[in-house]
């Protein structure tokens, strides 16, 4: 393995763990809690796809006249990637990207996601980030998520952008949820099984095969720079932080709503 990359895996594996190890999962018990989950991840699941789509325009011509950009081998990387991203199969066969796919999800288990469509369209028309978040007031752990991918998005920095991709936007999603979200969909077959196909495709593709080519990625677009390496040491590390804060966010959601319906 790459040494730069082998001390940046040890800067943030405490950062990990405690994701891996949150608290959020344990007070996820049923399907409105799932639906609370739901409505904040959607964000990271949307501004993932705008980061890929971001580090693509880096790497790549998108425009047109086309003249060749970069190194094959990266273009090769990140298209393939964004080619599984943005138009893998959902259960039924039907072509989708993954922000899609969970849309699907969410509406099948009922976890109307009226506040982040809020924010889709005001952004849509505005093209502004902040005011769409003041429009549809989006959570705060969810604004300050986002916010930060589009920091690294508008850096124009290609190897910041792969490493938050690559180590800030790995699989994240333990064991212990995906027992969780199997235990709800035996429950309630009719209503989870789409999220229970996101998560295992997730695993699959995401956490398989993208990442292999992700951390290949960033193998290239760092090479032998010293400074490069120890900027997304930092950015990755941040990245990490700030999903602590949206799982935080969550949480304190759940046990909030639990606590009402309690009293």
């Amino acid at each position: 393995m790459n040494e730069h990359i082998r001390k940046i895996q040890d800067a943030i594996e405490p950062l990990r763990q405690q994701i891996v190890n949150h608290k959020v999962y344990s007070v996820i018990k049923n399907i409105d809690d799932l639906g609370v989950f739901m409505n904040y991840h959607i964000y990271a699941v949307w501004d993932f796809m705008s980061l890929l789509k971001g580090l693509q325009q880096n790497l790549t011509c998108t425009n047109v006249p086309w003249f060749p950009v970069g190194n094959a081998n990266t273009r090769y990387l990140i298209n393939e990637i964004v080619t599984g991203e943005e138009s893998d199969v959902d259960a039924d066969g039907v072509r989708k990207s993954h922000y899609e796919m969970y849309l699907d999800a969410m509406a099948q288990c009922g976890a109307d996601p009226v506040v982040f469509l809020s924010f889709i369209n005001a952004l849509q028309n505005t093209g502004d980030l902040k005011s769409a978040f003041t429009t549809a007031a989006v959570p705060d752990a969810a604004r300050e998520f986002v916010d930060y991918t589009f920091d690294i998005i508008n850096s124009g920095k290609a190897h910041l952008q792969a490493a938050v991709f690559t180590f800030g936007r790995e699989d994240l999603i333990p064991y212990m949820f995906v027992t969780i979200v199997n235990d709800l969909n035996l429950k309630f077959p009719g209503q989870v099984s789409q999220f229970k196909y996101y998560l295992d495709r997730h695993i699959e593709v995401d956490g398989d095969h993208h990442s292999y080519l992700a951390l290949e990625m960033t193998a290239e677009l760092c090479g032998n720079d010293t400074q490069k390496w120890e900027e997304i040491t930092a950015a990755s590390i941040t990245a990490l932080e700030k999903r602590i804060t949206l799982w935080d966010g969550i949480y304190n959601e759940l046990v909030n709503t639990n606590e009402l319906i309690e009293n």
